[in-house]
């Protein structure tokens, strides 16, 4: 509740391609949703931890990564076993790695309009920013039918924007402007065969970019913190799990609004 976090505003104003939703948002802060650890996420996370030096600690945590029964007791499960081929690719590649260099989960804090923001940096050598992801496939595009185009994942997940605010509490904290980085590790399989191929990317988020970006969360961040205050009521967005949850019918519809869109 005391900071913004790049996250937290993502669930108010969603990104480019994701729509977010105020009444979800605040129902997360006040600690009425309970958060699901999907398998796509703790593949993430246990990449995560390899690069954070925490893998051991990870492991120990999260004992249904490995499998307990059969002949593969005790062995990672096929998704984490994928997880290591992601790694082990990366770890081949010079270029990747040095961009992966420097300081791990570098947490700072700042204002944008005022407001308190905090940001964790996955890594920073002082020469650069760079946050690590895992996608499904680093050429996949996602269809924006409001803008009416296709994006790549970086805008559809609003890593841009992202970059935008750690660009800029990074600067407010040691006053430099550093370029931003995306460290993108693919879970490519082959098929026939489901054998991991994962790909590797360093991808850099234009200046002008993360400007436009910045712009947008600076006019945005005032509502976020007025909602967060009580100020005002959050809007439903009737489109996420959260609002099909908790919908309240006050009468019929008709038929013709089955056919709405956002």
């Amino acid at each position: 509740m005391q900071y913004v976090s790049v996250s937290q505003y993502k669930d108010f104003n969603g990104t480019t391609g994701k729509l977010g939703c105020e009444a979800y948002a605040m129902a997360k802060l006040r600690g009425e949703v309970e958060e699901v650890s999907t398998t796509p996420l703790l593949v993430g996370s246990y990449v995560d931890a390899y690069f954070e030096g925490t893998l051991p600690t990870f492991s120990a945590q999260h004992p249904e990564i490995f499998s307990s029964r059969g002949k593969t007791a005790g062995e990672l499960k096929a998704e984490y076993k994928q997880a290591s081929a992601m790694i082990d690719r990366a770890e081949k590649d010079k270029v990747f790695m040095q961009y992966m260099a420097g300081d791990k989960q570098v947490i700072m804090t700042g204002e944008i309009n005022g407001i308190p923001v905090k940001i964790k940096i996955d890594s920073c050598d002082g020469k650069r920013i760079t946050d690590l992801k895992t996608v499904k496939s680093v050429t996949e595009t996602f269809y924006a039918k409001d803008l009416g185009q296709r994006l790549n994942f970086c805008e559809w997940w609003g890593y841009d924007l992202q970059g935008a605010v750690y660009r800029e509490i990074y600067r407010q904290n040691t006053g430099k402007l550093l370029p931003f980085y995306i460290c993108a590790i693919s879970k490519d399989k082959t098929s026939p065969g489901n054998i991991p191929h994962p790909r590797i990317k360093v991808i850099e988020i234009p200046p002008m970019v993360m400007d436009e970006k910045l712009a947008e969360f600076q006019s945005n961040i005032i509502k976020v913190q007025r909602l967060k205050d009580g100020e005002i009521e959050p809007l439903r967005c009737e489109v996420c799990d959260y609002c099909a949850d908790t919908e309240v019918l006050d009468g019929p519809i008709s038929m013709d609004m089955l056919m709405g869109e956002i």
